[in-house]
């Protein structure tokens, strides 16, 4: 039997709503896109309106019902993937009390020194607070862009705004409360608050941790399975995205669960690379294991009993949308001045990106010499430091844009080298890797990605819609129409192979040792260019 789901895909930039048809395989039927602010304040603030967030999302449903026929009564259920890491602290009524602070947000250094680099430390924290966190959820409120530290932020700089705080939720949660009006976290929502207790079977926050981190336990909802249904879509809500009320609405999951499940990477040692605005690498694993060194963490994830060994990269896919606003402004305006007429900004922002990338597919590997460092907002793994910076290294006077723009892509892919090969000092991988996101969609990122590994690269169809499709398969599930979450990867097939070139994997196996040396090599330059 086939059934109609809407899945929201809501990024750090806009929601990508997308319809899907579920039968004997799962079919994109129509989707749109819509915008929304980033608002990066000078303090390390990085904020978001959720008001926003929800109008894109009742804009893009309407295009959505209107463009493809469907009538709204056949949509059997809505789900989510969504950002994660983000403070989204709403009143009573299920409104916000303040923006939404992203999980880019890096302001609350003296909120961390205090919660955790006191007293007797291993490892630069907090020993009593490190072994109890370790012990309890797996993990470590290590990095100042964790939710905790921004949670104590509000607390103490706006204590008035703070008094008015009923709930803190994460994106998808209050999106989900906006649609159903209750408050609730699904499991891979609560343990990226890292106060989430990892050894019961009983879903629950740490009394202990809260305590520890100074966290009112009381303003954390209840939580769920990424598989239920958190209620149905009240009368103002449906009126608003153009739906039936009473529509099953699903919790979904963030995007690191659930970019895995859309990109069919869900059995133990399978491992998926992710290039979007952000990356990462991320390996399916059946017991947590933490890296405090290489601040890699095994994550809840969707799949019940199993983890995500993950590794994450703070600005990926951002990088070359800097390029293309930046280094590469004037031959895409010419490029834009060429093409009057686009379907959508998707297929705009595609041909804008196919074009740039058409124009450095003949730059040799390794850039002529040129490396970028990838960290335009800091970074996280294998290192954390909010301090680090992006850098063009070795221009020469012969050095064109096409070797700069070929060496960003080089150099996201060399972080990515950078984590697999911290992540494989822990765990067992698979030999292929599935690669999602918006960079599977050019070959030349695919197969430079391949020969960087020296693995052979998969991608599927519309790997940009992975995290859509994930979400759309948790609402499968929870309407019963998917067994399970596992059960859907015969649905989710690999359409593109790429083998490893070894004459370049040679080249930059070469060069990675320079692409590491340059962020022990410039550390202290970047604390005293950039700390405020």
């Amino acid at each position: 039997m086939s059934v109609y789901v809407i899945a929201y895909d809501v990024g750090t930039t806009g929601v990508k709503t997308c319809l899907f048809e579920i039968s004997d395989k799962i079919s994109l039927i129509e989707s749109a896109m819509s915008g929304y602010d980033l608002f990066v304040l000078e303090n390390g603030g990085v904020e978001q309106d959720p008001d926003q967030w929800w109008k894109a999302m009742c804009r893009t449903t309407k295009r959505v019902i209107n463009n493809s026929g469907i009538k709204k009564e056949a949509v059997s259920g809505i789900s989510f993937c969504a950002q994660m890491q983000a403070l989204v602290l709403v009143d009573k009524n299920g409104d916000p009390v303040r923006r939404a602070m992203s999980y880019m947000d890096n302001r609350a250094h003296e909120e961390m020194k205090t919660g955790i680099m006191s007293g007797f430390k291993l490892g630069g924290l907090n020993a009593y607070k490190l072994l109890r966190s370790v012990l309890i959820s797996g993990a470590v409120s290590a990095s100042v862009k964790d939710p905790v530290w921004k949670y104590k932020w509000v607390e103490n700089k706006e204590p008035e705004i703070f008094s008015k705080v009923y709930k803190w939720l994460d994106v998808k949660d209050f999106l989900v409360c906006r649609a159903t009006g209750q408050f609730t976290m699904s499991e891979d929502s609560a343990f990226a608050t890292l106060l989430y207790d990892t050894r019961k079977d009983k879903m629950q926050f740490s009394s202990e941790l809260c305590k520890l981190m100074g966290v009112n336990i009381n303003h954390l909802p209840p939580i769920c399975k990424s598989t239920d249904m958190a209620g149905t879509l009240t009368p103002k809500a449906g009126e608003e995205l153009g739906l039936v009320p009473g529509t099953p609405v699903f919790s979904g999951g963030g995007d690191a669960s659930l970019i895995g499940v859309g990109s069919g990477a869900v059995e133990e040692g399978e491992t998926h690379i992710y290039m979007g605005t952000s990356g990462w690498v991320s390996v399916v694993v059946k017991e947590q294991r933490l890296d405090i060194n290489n601040m890699i963490a095994s994550i809840v994830g969707a799949v019940p009993g199993y983890y995500n060994y993950f590794a994450e990269l703070e600005t990926a896919g951002k990088c070359l949308e800097w390029v293309k606003d930046h280094l590469a402004l004037d031959e895409i305006g010419v490029f834009l001045e060429g093409k009057k007429v686009w379907e959508d900004p998707e297929s705009m922002y595609k041909g804008m990106y196919d074009f740039m990338l058409d124009k450095v597919k003949d730059v040799p590997a390794g850039s002529n010499g040129v490396i970028f460092t990838p960290w335009l907002h800091g970074n996280r793994c294998p290192f954390e430091d909010h301090y680090a910076r992006g850098m063009f290294f070795n221009i020469g006077l012969e050095t064109g844009k096409t070797e700069m723009i070929h060496s960003v892509i080089e150099g996201v892919c060399y972080h990515l080298k950078w984590q697999l090969e911290a992540i494989e000092k822990k765990v067992k991988t698979k030999p292929v890797i599935r690669l999602a996101g918006g960079g599977a969609l050019a070959p030349l990122t695919c197969q430079l990605l391949s020969d960087m590994l020296g693995r052979e690269i998969e991608s599927i169809d519309n790997p940009q819609d992975a995290g859509a499709v994930g979400a759309a398969i948790t609402a499968a599930v929870g309407l019963k129409v998917v067994e399970s979450i596992p059960a859907s990867k015969k649905f989710i097939k690999p359409v593109r192979k790429y083998e490893p070139n070894a004459s370049n994997t040679e080249i930059y196996d070469k060069l990675f040792p320079v692409f590491k040396s340059l962020y022990k090599n410039n550390k202290k330059a970047f604390h005293i260019l950039n700390k405020q």
